[in-house]
C-alpha cells in the first residue's frame, strides 16, 4: 500500500504468533508482489539467516535446515544448512502446506501422511520422513515460506517443547532480517525520490548550483553547470574539472577564499571568472554554505555560481566615469584656488583673505580626494580624513597632531562639511592657538554615545588663552557645517591652554 505522495506504507508491528496469515492475502495474486518487495535475492546465503538455520538443525539434532521461500512456481532456499540444492519445483513442496498454518506442522513420517506420502522428496533424495516448519508470514499477513527442519528418519514424538519454543523464536529472527531488508529498500527508494526531486529543483533554477563534501570535494553539478560550460555530462563533478574553466589568474584568490572557508567552517563567497562554451570569460560570483550536524561539524555543503559579468562589467564602466570625474573635480580645485591667487597678486589687501580662500579649498581637494581617490584605495573611516586633513602639522605621538578614538564610518557627503570644519579649526589654531607654537598640541578624539558621534579637539600650549571679542566668518562656517549639514551640535570652551570643542553628530549622519 502507498500514501498519497506515493511512498509505501508498511505495517510496523509483527504479524501475532499463533495466527493464520489473512486469508485475503494466501492467493498468489495478492503474495507474490508483497514478496518482491522484499528483494530478497541479496539474501541469498546471507550470514545472518545461515547463522539462524545451522541453530536450527542442531536445536532440533537435525541434519537439514532451510529458510524456504515460495515463489510461483519454485520454493527458493534463501539460507540453507545440509543441502546443496538451491531450489525445487514448489508442487512438492512441504513448506508450501506449512506457511498457510497458525503454528509449526510437524509431519512425524511423512510416508505415512497422505499429503506426502508420494512425495517425489519423500520416494526419492532427499527422502523426507520427519519434517517440522515455522511460517514466514510478513506483517501485512501474507504467507512467504517457513523455516523448517526434516530428516530422514521418522520421529513419532515429533519436536520437544523447547525445541517447538526455539523454531518459533528463530522463525521469529529470520522475519526480523527481512522486515529490515524491506525498510531498507524503502528507505533507499525514498531517498532515490528525495534526490531526483532535488535534483529536478536544481535543474530548474537559472543559477549553477553545486554541492561538496564535507572535505570540500565538489560532487554535483546541476544541468545548468553543464549547459554554460559545455562540459561533458560524463566529466565527473569534482574541483579539478570545476577549476579547468576558471580563469588562471583567479585560481589563487579563489582556493585561498575556499581553503578559508573550509577551515572556519563559515559561508564561502568569492568573484572570479569563468570559461562560457562559446570560450568567452564571464565573470560569476560562488557562494556556498555548510550544513552542520548535531554536533557541530561540517557534513556537506551547498551554493550556487552566478554570472554577474553584465553588472561587473557596469560596475567597472561606473568606476572608471567616477574617477574621470574625480579627476576633473580635483582640477577645477586647483583651477580655482589659483584663480583666487591670481586675482588677489595686485590687490594686496586681499592677499590674507586669498590665502586663507585657497587653503580652503585645498583642503577640501583633499577630503574629496579621501573619499574619491583616483587610485583603488578609498578611504571610509572618519580617522584616515582627520589624519589626512591634519598631516601638514604632523601627525602622531610626539608631533602636534595627535588622531585617537573608535572606528567611525564615513560617507561621501559627510567628508565635505568635515573638511570645511577641521580646516577652520587647524587654520585658526595655526594663527592664534597651540598650532602657533612649536610646543603647543592638539588631540583629536573620537568617542561613540550611543547613536551619536563626540569629537573632541583640544588644544594645549596655545599663548594667552584669549577669548575672540565676536564671531567671526569662520564660526559662523563651523555652526552651519555642523547643524544645518551633519544635524550635530558643537560646544566651544575657551580655556588657558587653548580652544576645546566638542562635536556631537549622530553617526548616521556621517555615515551618508
Amino acid at each position: 500500500m502507498k500514501d498519497s505522495s506515493g511512498v509505501m506504507m508498511i505495517p510496523t508491528a509483527p504479524w501475532p504468533q499463533d495466527t493464520a496469515p489473512d486469508p485475503a492475502k494466501q492467493e498468489d495474486a495478492v503474495r507474490l508482489p508483497l514478496l518482491a518487495g522484499f528483494g530478497l535475492d541479496v539474501l541469498e546465503d546471507d550470514d545472518e539467516l545461515q547463522r539462524i538455520v545451522r541453530f536450527a538443525a542442531k536445536l532440533c539434532d537435525a541434519p537439514t535446515s532451510t529458510v524456504s521461500i515460495l515463489e510461483e512456481r519454485r520454493q527458493w532456499f534463501l539460507a540453507r544448512d545440509g543441502i546443496e540444492e538451491r531450489e525445487t519445483d514448489r508442487s512438492v513442496s512441504f513448506c508450501g502446506h506449512a506457511m498457510l498454518g497458525d503454528t509449526i506442522m510437524v509431519v512425524p513420517d511423512a510416508k505415512e501422511d497422505p499429503r506426502f506420502a508420494d512425495n517425489a522428496l519423500v520416494t526419492g533424495a532427499p527422502k523426507i520422513r520427519f519434517y517440522a516448519g515455522a511460517p514466514l508470514i510478513t506483517s501485512e499477513g501474507a504467507p512467504v515460506g517457513a523455516l523448517c527442519i526434516f530428516d530422514s528418519t521418522p520421529r513419532p514424538d515429533g519436536l520437544t517443547e523447547i525445541q517447538e519454543q526455539g523454531l518459533k523464536v528463530l522463525r521469529d529472527a529470520v522475519m526480523r532480517r527481512l522486515h529490515a531488508r524491506r525498510r531498507d529498500l524503502v528507505r533507499d527508494a525514498e531517498l532515490q525520490r528525495s534526490q531526483e526531486k532535488l535534483g529536478a529543483l536544481a535543474d530548474s533554477i537559472p543559477d549553477i548550483a553545486w554541492a561538496a563534501n564535507a572535505e570540500g570535494e565538489v560532487d554535483f553539478f546541476n544541468q545548468r553547470w553543464y549547459e554554460y560550460t559545455g562540459l561533458d555530462h560524463s566529466t565527473p563533478p569534482d574541483n579539478e574539472t570545476a577549476r579547468s574553466v576558471f580563469h588562471s589568474d583567479d585560481q589563487e584568490a579563489y582556493v585561498d577564499a575556499w581553503d578559508e572557508a573550509l577551515a572556519s567552517g563559515q559561508p564561502f563567497e568569492q568573484e572570479f571568472r569563468v570559461r562560457r562554451s562559446d570560450g568567452t570569460w564571464r565573470w560569476m560570483i560562488g557562494r556556498g554554505v555548510p550544513v552542520h550536524d548535531s554536533a557541530g561539524d561540517v557534513t556537506q555543503w551547498f551554493g550556487t555560481l552566478t554570472d554577474i559579468d553584465d553588472g561587473h562589467r557596469l560596475s567597472e564602466s561606473r568606476d572608471l566615469l567616477a574617477r574621470e570625474l574625480s579627476h576633473r573635480i580635483k582640477n577645477i580645485f586647483a583651477v580655482v584656488s589659483g584663480l583666487v591667487l591670481l586675482r588677489a597678486r595686485n590687490r594686496p589687501e586681499l592677499k590674507d583673505f586669498a590665502e586663507e580662500l585657497g587653503e580652503a579649498i585645498r583642503a577640501l581637494g583633499r577630503a574629496h580626494d579621501f573619499v574619491r581617490p583616483l587610485g583603488s584605495e578609498k578611504g571610509n573611516e572618519l580617522r584616515g580624513l582627520l589624519n589626512v586633513l591634519m598631516a601638514p602639522y604632523g601627525i602622531g605621538e610626539g608631533k602636534q597632531v595627535e588622531v585617537s578614538g573608535v572606528t567611525v564610518k564615513l560617507g561621501k557627503r559627510a567628508a565635505t562639511p568635515l573638511a570645511l570644519i577641521f580646516h577652520e579649526l587647524a587654520t585658526n589654531s595655526a594663527k592664534y592657538g597651540a598650532l602657533s607654537r612649536e610646543e603647543g598640541r592638539v588631540t583629536i578624539s573620537l568617542a561613540e554615545r550611543g547613536d551619536t558621534v563626540l569629537i573632541d579637539w583640544n588644544e594645549t600650549g596655545a599663548p594667552g588663552g584669549k577669548v575672540p571679542e565676536r564671531s567671526g566668518f569662520g564660526s559662523t562656517l563651523l555652526d552651519m557645517s555642523v547643524k544645518s549639514q551633519l544635524d550635530g551640535s558643537m560646544e566651544r570652551e575657551w580655556g588657558k591652554d587653548g580652544l576645546k570643542v566638542r562635536l556631537s553628530i549622530p553617526a548616521k549622519s556621517l555615515a551618508i
